[in-house]
């Protein structure tokens, strides 16, 4: 029990996991698919199913939201096919949406066919326990790794490992099943801060220490070039000099909610790859047992930073993994701007490309799905990468096939060079699945983005983030423009709405927007979101573009 919960009573989430624990639930779908949703207990159908993935939504009653795991946002064509049956059973009902956890969430699902598609899941390695409720989420790592010939670190290893470590290999494990609330974890692995590591709980960016400080090396070995380590190796490294080893910086506490949102912080800690795993292990050890639990509103990590001051956190941390931590590197690799990943970009791998393709809102249908994994098996070797923007990745193209596989027709709608609005374009789930959402979001993204290169010339990307409530699920604190969803009045009627956000910066030296304009109806907002681009990303009317052409 937490320190917390001790002296204060139980509040109604904390209650439901006393009286059974979450992942209990694992023994019980083929009851509740012979009961069916409405003869379930309410609490196993509201909220313990969340601990196999599995996600009650009113909006939409009977028809369940279904949320896997997928390490560094990877799978394979075979398992992108099973996901594709999955929601082709339930026709206009069915469709998947990715996530900006480099995740996918299925819709439409019936609690009567659960047992099935668990079946299907297992059979091609795919997992969707301890996903929801208060859990470790999808774990995060670069979406090029193994691909990118200037990456520092391969990050799929390490995230594999964390994952099995948490989840028991897909099991479940009851040791990481009761968290005080929802925790991220981010390992990058590049230099461009592709997992957004300032928004997780607990993230690893890149950096360098003198070979001296790092006490923990089993013995030195000669120096070489590091490109894409596994986890356990040796990772010494300079392109000019032979004393650097590399290994990660922590941050610590980065989260969104209602209550308050905040950039993760140092921990002023840097670990070696191999000591990434015990780390994890350590933190949430820390936060499971001392995390605060009595408001919900007040139960992430940074809550628990804010009470006992970093150093204390620190030397807690310090005490579960053993042995001391190493201060942080002076600087981390952490020094281009965030890269999409849209378009077709040439791998490490001689004559072979990888492909980003815009997934407009992230909105997946079960023909699409096919296709996806068609493609990947035909010109690829069958993978298929998420980013936290909503896209997919398809590696492993031979030079010889790019030219027949760029004229396919999935590309028409999904593609390598969409709009400079369009490419960067994230939004929630909003109020069509989501009884949290105080508005549309998708959909109405969609149709306003359009609008807006209709009208407007564009010299760079604009990153816009829909956001259906204060949760930011669609993380509009990082976003150019940022749009939260709220309800306003307008001549006495009370409408759809949103909060502005800006400045929100991602890649090196990111940092969170803020609030700029509150309340701002949604039929009122399209000339608004027009000015501001004009104004502050360069924008022009294409009308006024054109006569300054044609002068």
């Amino acid at each position: 029990m937490t320190d917390t919960a001790t002296t204060t009573s139980l509040n109604k989430f904390e209650k439901l996991k006393a009286e059974k624990d979450g992942l209990a639930i694992k023994n019980e779908i083929e009851k509740f698919a012979a009961l069916g949703w409405e003869a379930m207990n309410e609490t196993d159908r509201d909220h313990r199913l969340k601990w196999v993935g599995v996600f009650f939504r009113p909006v939409t009653p009977g028809k369940f939201m279904m949320r896997l795991r997928m390490p560094n946002g990877i799978l394979t064509s075979s398992q992108m096919r099973v996901l594709a049956q999955v929601v082709q059973r339930y026709g206009d009902d069915g469709c998947a949406d990715i996530t900006t956890r480099q995740n996918i969430q299925l819709r439409g699902i019936r609690i009567e066919d659960l047992p099935d598609i668990f079946n299907r899941f297992h059979a091609v390695g795919l997992t969707s326990v301890q996903s929801g409720m208060d859990n470790i989420r999808n774990i995060t790592g670069d979406p090029v790794a193994g691909l990118d010939a200037d990456e520092l670190y391969d990050t799929r290893e390490l995230v594999q490992q964390i994952q099995d470590m948490l989840t028991n290999k897909g099991e479940g494990n009851p040791e990481f099943s009761n968290l005080p609330r929802k925790f991220n974890i981010a390992i990058a692995g590049g230099r461009d801060n592709s997992v957004h590591a300032e928004i997780n709980d607990l993230a690893f960016v890149p950096a360098f220490k003198e070979a001296g400080e790092h006490t923990s090396l089993r013995e030195a070995a000669p120096t070489t070039a590091l490109s894409n380590r596994g986890a356990g190796e040796q990772n010494l490294l300079s392109a000019d000099s032979h004393d650097k080893i590399f290994g990660f910086n922590v941050l610590v506490g980065g989260f969104f909610s209602a209550k308050r949102c905040e950039a993760a912080i140092p921990l002023n800690a840097w670990v070696a790859p191999e000591d990434v795993v015990a780390l994890c292990r350590a933190v949430l050890e820390v936060f499971r047992d001392h995390g605060p639990r009595a408001n919900r509103q007040k139960s992430r990590l940074m809550w628990l930073i804010d009470e006992w001051g970093l150093d204390k956190f620190r030397a807690e941390v310090e005490s579960r993994l053993g042995k001391s931590l190493l201060p942080a590197a002076p600087k981390d690799e952490i020094d281009w701007e965030k890269r999409d990943h849209i378009g077709v970009y040439k791998q490490k791998q001689a004559g072979l490309n990888y492909a980003g393709l815009n997934i407009p809102v992230g909105r997946l249908y079960a023909e699409d799905m096919f296709e996806i994994a068609r493609l990947a098996e035909v010109y690829g070797t069958g993978e298929i990468r998420f980013t936290v923007e909503q896209n997919i990745v398809i590696p492993n193209i031979a030079e010889s096939r790019l030219a027949t596989f760029l004229t396919e027709p999935l590309l028409e709608r999904f593609s390598i060079d969409p709009g400079l609005l369009a490419r960067s374009l994230v939004s929630c789930t909003g109020a069509q699945f989501c009884n949290f959402a105080l508005i549309e979001t998708k959909n109405r993204a969609l149709a306003m983005i359009k609008v807006l290169e209709e009208e407007l010339t564009f010299t760079k990307p604009v990153r816009i983030h829909w956001t259906g409530c204060p949760n930011s699920c669609g993380q509009p604190q990082v976003a150019d423009i940022g749009l939260m969803g709220t309800k306003t009045r307008k001549n006495g009627k009370t409408l759809e709405g949103v909060d502005i956000y800006m400045g929100g910066k991602v890649g090196k030296d990111a940092h969170l927007g803020t609030c700029v304009i509150k309340g701002i109806p949604c039929e009122d907002l399209q000339p608004l979101l027009q000015d501001l681009l004009i104004k502050n990303f360069g924008a022009k009317l294409k009308q006024e573009a054109l006569l300054v052409g044609n002068c």
